[in-house]
């Protein structure tokens, strides 16, 4: 009796060895001829600088993958509509999600997105970062951070600092730097950084932590004066500090990055980071992003998860200071 039952347990063990194995052969190739049809990276508005990053790269990314790679611009709802499509689809490697520091910024800030901001996505790789100058009118007759801090502190009421919108990238770094050194500011929203830099450059407001490619132009005629960049010197201001050598406590969050829904295999992961990742090692693309004031750096899926993490944990706390927790 004892046999009769081995025999057929033996042979459905035999047949689960089989099936799992050929399940496994068939994974592998479908990972090892990853891509084998076009790619879409979802993004914000054309023209943004998710955007213009995006189709930087898609070139170089086309001819490693040998497969066309598209763009496919979803504006919206700070940048929650991009990102909803791509928490939404099938975890395959075809479709991922190019962000910026508004990704977590809008984790921070709102409690009900339509999406998990971490467990939804896995990482890809980090992309790089924007260059940001602390900026101030000319007018205001300070020549350093130190002094603007001094002159805060001394101001009768809080100063005023503009930004892009309330939650805005620029409005979180204003807010980083006024922690930083330790005085009041109110802030005051626009609907661009064009308009914040020209609130600056008319001296209506006192500073503003504005990207440094924009407003470069400014910076040149001296309409603005930029104090320091964040976080690294750049070629196009040499002898402007970077923040970290005059205010140290400035913490620097959010980054350019890629994201692919969760679930898509491991395997993927690592060849699309791969992929990506000697794209940005480009001389050719080192050149356009240094005209653009980008810094390009790139993570392994893994160290990008945790990036996205401590970046969300940042900006929770910079929302419960600025009272912008919804």
């Amino acid at each position: 009796m004892k046999l009769l039952i081995a025999v057929p347990l033996t042979l459905f063990a035999a047949h689960v060895a089989v099936f799992s194995s050929a399940l496994a052969q068939g994974q592998n190739q479908t990972q090892a001829q990853y891509p084998s049809r076009p790619v879409r990276i979802v993004t914000v508005g054309a023209g943004s600088q998710n955007d213009i990053v995006a189709r930087l790269l898609i070139p170089q990314l086309s001819a490693i993958w040998r497969q066309p790679v598209v763009i496919e611009n979803r504006p919206g709802v700070g940048g929650a509509l991009a990102a909803s499509i791509v928490a939404k689809a099938t975890p395959d490697g075809y479709t991922v999600l190019m962000l910026s520091n508004q990704f977590a910024i809008g984790a921070a800030i709102h409690a009900n997105l339509p999406y998990d901001p971490i467990k939804d996505f896995a990482g890809v790789t980090r992309i790089g970062f924007s260059t940001q100058a602390v900026t101030v009118p000319p007018s205001l007759g300070v020549k350093s951070v130190a002094d603007l801090i001094t002159h805060a502190k001394a101001a009768p009421k809080p100063i005023l600092h503009s930004s892009s919108g309330a939650g805005s990238g620029v409005h979180m770094s204003n807010e980083m730097f006024r922690l930083a050194g330790g005085f009041r500011a109110t802030h005051v929203a626009f609907r661009s950084s064009a308009e914040a830099t020209i609130e600056v450059a008319a001296g209506r407001v006192q500073f503003s932590v504005l990207p440094l490619g924009p407003s470069l132009p400014f910076i040149k005629e001296g309409r603005i004066l930029a104090l320091a960049v964040a976080n690294q010197r750049s070629p196009h201001i040499p002898d402007v500090p970077a923040i970290t050598e005059v205010l140290p406590a400035y913490e620097r969050a959010g980054s350019y990055g890629v994201l692919a829904p969760v679930g898509t295999p491991r395997a993927v992961l690592q060849q699309m980071s791969k992929a990506f990742r000697t794209v940005l090692d480009s001389a050719e693309l080192k050149d356009k992003f240094a005209a653009m004031s980008f810094a390009p750096s790139g993570s392994t899926p893994e160290e990008f998860d945790k990036i996205i993490r401590s970046d969300i944990d940042t900006f929770v706390r910079m929302a419960k200071v600025a009272g912008l927790r919804k």
